[in-house]
This record gives C-alpha cells, structure tokens and sequence, in this order.
C-alpha cells in the first residue's frame, strides 16, 4: 500500500469538529477505514496519511508531521513499535496508539513501558477517541511543562547575570574611590594623632567628624555615582544624611541602596524623583529608609513585591527583570535585618530596613 491521504468529517459543516492530522502504519486498507470511522464519529476532523514501512513512515513523516501516530503493532515488513525508533530519531514529541488486532496484555506493558502512549484493539475501536484525546492533551501538558522549566532556567541564568553585574558595578565604584578616600583617612587620622588635645575642643570634634566620616561616606559614594547616568537622565535629586557605620558585608550594602534609590528614581511620576535616605538609631539597631515621590504601591503587593521575578508593571512600561528587591531582601536578612515598604499608590513608597548597631555575634536574639 502507497502512502495516501484521506479527509473525514467535512460532511457535517453545521458544527466545529476539532481537526486531527493522523499518520496510520497500516497495511489492511478496510482497517484504515475503520480507525478514521472511530475518530470521525466521536467528533474528529481527520486528515491522515497511511504507510505500512519504515521508509514510507520517515518520508510522510518529515513531509507532513502528525498529531498522533496510530501503529499497528505487526506488519508482514515491519514491526509498528519500530516507529517509536524513528520518532525519538527525528527528535520528535507525537504520541503513538498501538492499534491491533490481538495484543496480550504483557505485550501491551512491555511496548507502553518502551514508550508506547496507549493500545486499542481493533474490536473496541470505540475506545480509541478517548485514547486519542487523553495522548493530545498530555502531549500539551508535557509541552507547557517543558517550556515552564526553559522560562524558569532562563530567569535563573538573568538573576545570575544580573548578581555579576551588580557586584562588577559595585567593585568598580568602589576601586575608584579607594584612593582618594584612603588619602582623606590617613590625613585626618594623622591630624588626630598630632594634634589632638593641642587645639581647643571644637578641634578636636572637628577631626573626628572627618575621620568618621571620611570612613561612612564611602557606600553612597559607590552608589550616586554608579546611578548618575539615570540621576541626569531623570532630573533626580537624592539627598541622604550622614549615614552610620554598621556592621555588613561592604558590597552586598552597596547593591541594597542601588536597587533602592534605582527604583525610586525608576518607578517615578510626572515630578522629576526626589528620593531621601536616612538612618535612625533605635535599641539595637539601625533603621534606615528611602523615601521617594514616585508612583507608589498598593498595600496588598507590600509583601510580593520582595518575591523573586514578581513584577507589578510590564517590561514595555518600567524595564527590569523583577529580581532587584528579592535581593535586597536576601542581603538584608543575610545580615542580621528585615526589610518592608510603607506607600500607597501615587503617594510615593518609603522602603524601610534594618541592620544591627553591633557585630550580629555579640547581639544575636536581639530585638528590631
């Protein structure tokens, strides 16, 4: 038997049938008919083409790929399980329905166990619809499945990525400003050492906020001027106090004010950005904030919007990958704090965290 295409179910045009492109390895043209009859009565528009050899399956199968592969399960020159071979050769996901005309049921495992979807006999065709419709629906399921993983490893490939880079900003910013910084410290600490209690008290006071402050300006420092381009972009004015030095990895810091004042800066309104940072001492620790006058945030999403990959806007209105807050969060608890947003919609957001006032060994257990 030649290769042939055959069509049922345009008779009835009244009602929607699905459509269903079958390939048949069959060599009884009477049984062909009768495996198309099935389908077409439950309610299948069938275009099928039939082949009873390897090279006739390979050829059709490579010219006009199937839905679903309907195999009897021995032809006088080939075996229909041998299908399953030039399936998995070509790459192809299509479910195969052995359909026979005596199969034992310890051959019927064996050939599902090789990969086989199912097995209808030709006496109870009236099963294969169902048969049918249950391989097609876990075909897309496996489909949905396959390209859930493919979404999800390439969300992990971005996270990945876009840890490097802050951690290269990071670094960069910060090799740029060790020098000068260095040299600010060690004068100010070689004043202090010379000529302390030599100068009136103010002097002394003097020094000391130098040297202090020479030592905690360096984090923001990284940050304002790795975000300068979206800060003349934007017309943004950031403003922070003086900030206090506390115990936390240097970089890992510097990526939870990028990520924060960033977003302020992003998730603006109409008025140019103007973001605030503070700290607060409270019993044991310090409570630092960064407040802005963007768009805000709705009470209800206070909690998702520190998931991973959650996004409250599309990619076309503010551009990110939905990362940046889980990682401040991550950083944040990583060091001994937690992190939260007070906002409203179009009243702008206050992103709040904490950090302890001392080494998180000497006060661990201790209260926000």
């Amino acid at each position: 038997m030649s290769s042939t295409a055959t069509q049922l179910g345009k008779q009835d045009s009244a009602k929607p049938q699905p459509q269903l492109r079958a390939l048949l390895v069959e060599d009884n043209a009477l049984d062909a008919a009768l495996v198309l009859r099935a389908l077409y009565k439950d309610g299948f528009e069938v275009t099928a083409d039939v082949v009873q050899d390897e090279a006739a399956f390979t050829r059709t199968l490579r010219a006009h790929p199937p839905e679903v592969v309907l195999a009897d399960y021995n032809l006088p020159n080939w075996k229909g399980m041998e299908a399953l071979k030039v399936l998995r050769s070509e790459g192809l996901d299509i479910p195969m329905i052995l359909v026979s005309g005596a199969l034992g049921d310890v051959t019927a495992v064996e050939c599902i166990k090789q990969g086989a979807t199912d097995y209808v006999l030709k006496d109870g065709l009236a099963r294969l619809p169902g048969v049918a419709r249950r391989a097609l629906r876990e075909k897309d399921e496996r489909g949905l499945r396959q390209q859930a993983e493919q979404d999800l490893a390439k969300k992990v490939d971005e996270l990945a990525r876009s840890n490097a880079d802050l951690e290269q900003f990071a670094y960069v910013a910060s090799h740029d400003l060790q020098e000068p910084l260095r040299m600010v410290t060690a004068y100010t600490q070689l004043l202090a050492e010379r000529y302390r209690g030599k100068l009136d008290e103010n002097a002394d006071k003097f020094i000391g906020y130098a040297s202090e402050g020479a030592q905690r300006i360096a984090v923001m420092a990284e940050v304002l001027q790795t975000l300068a381009p979206a800060i003349q972009e934007s017309g943004a004015r950031v403003t922070h106090d003086a900030l206090p030095v506390v115990w936390a990895d240097r970089t890992q810091l510097a990526q939870v004010f990028q990520n924060l004042v960033g977003n302020a800066i992003k998730f603006r309104g109409k008025e140019p950005p103007v973001v605030s940072v503070k700290a607060e001492k409270t019993t044991h620790r310090w409570r630092f904030s960064v407040s802005d006058n963007g768009i805000g945030i709705a009470p209800e999403f206070a909690e998702n919007i520190f998931v991973v990959f959650q996004r409250l806007h599309a990619r076309t209105e503010y551009p990110g990958n939905g990362i940046g807050l889980a990682i401040c969060k991550k950083i944040v608890e990583r060091n001994g704090g937690k992190i939260w947003v007070e906002s409203q919609p179009g009243s702008g957001s206050s992103f709040k965290f904490t950090l302890p006032r001392h080494d998180p060994d000497e006060r661990e257990g201790a209260p926000s």
